[in-house]
């Protein structure tokens, strides 16, 4: 299968092996992977605070950008979850679709859903021993629906104990400008997602964002706390003794 690959502002300038990672499953699992040098962001941060009329020319760039019938898949339920549910409502008598549904919002997967709903995998050989819980981003989780096929794949990861924290589903405090309009309480959300994560004696927390991931890297960096952050597709390129 021919996909194109769709790399977030926060795993390209920040996290790049993560993307990396990422190519690196999808090619063994027999993918065929193309990247456009040329995208940028999907516009999702100038949506989110309201600067419509900014966020349309980035969002028609990457219409452009990806202007193929190939699947789209991105490590970023936040990402994903953007362009596939307000694309329409964005161009809404302003541009193409005119209030349809464009055909970029139907190609666009989360990796992870990827993996699991369209190849059907659930195993891509990976190990990592060690105790973690999933926390849910309201991205994947809420935008996307995706709640199962992360909680499949890291079943199948050889010597992780996969444990649930109470509040997995709950924000982590990052939310874009939330984290810095309200910093207090976006501090004590992040908080209470670690503090939880560790009375469970979770070594990692594991997610399908690199937002949520660097908020709570963040508060456990500040703190000195005895757990990491990774991301699921680090999870997955994992292989025995290498963490």
């Amino acid at each position: 299968m021919k996909i194109q690959l769709f790399v977030p502002c926060f795993v390209d300038q920040l996290f790049p092996d993560t993307a990396f990672n990422m190519v690196s499953i999808l090619e063994g699992l027999g993918c065929e992977v193309f990247y456009n040098p040329e995208q940028t962001c999907c516009g999702q941060p100038a949506f989110n605070a309201g600067f419509l009329n900014d966020c349309r020319p980035v969002a028609e760039k990457f219409i452009g950008d990806f202007n193929t019938e190939d699947l789209i898949v991105a490590p970023s339920g936040s990402c994903t979850g953007f362009v596939r549910n307000y694309y329409g409502q964005l161009f809404y008598g302003n541009g193409p679709g005119d209030g349809e549904t464009l055909p970029i919002q139907k190609q666009v997967y989360e990796f992870s859903e990827f993996l699991v709903d369209v190849l059907g995998v659930v195993d891509v050989g990976a190990a990592l021993h060690a105790k973690a819980t999933y926390h849910d981003a309201c991205g994947a989780l809420r935008e996307c629906g995706i709640k199962d096929a992360p909680r499949k794949l890291l079943q199948k990861v050889s010597g992780l104990e996969l444990v649930e924290a109470a509040d997995c589903e709950v924000c982590c405090g990052f939310g874009g400008t939330f984290a810095v309009k309200f910093e207090p309480i976006s501090t004590s959300m992040a908080e209470q997602k670690v503090l939880n994560a560790m009375k469970l004696g979770a070594e990692y927390i594991i997610s399908t964002d690199s937002s949520c991931l660097m908020q709570l890297d963040a508060y456990i960096r500040k703190h000195k706390c005895n757990i990491k952050v990774k991301h699921i597709a680090d999870v997955l390129a994992s292989r025995k003794g290498r963490h």
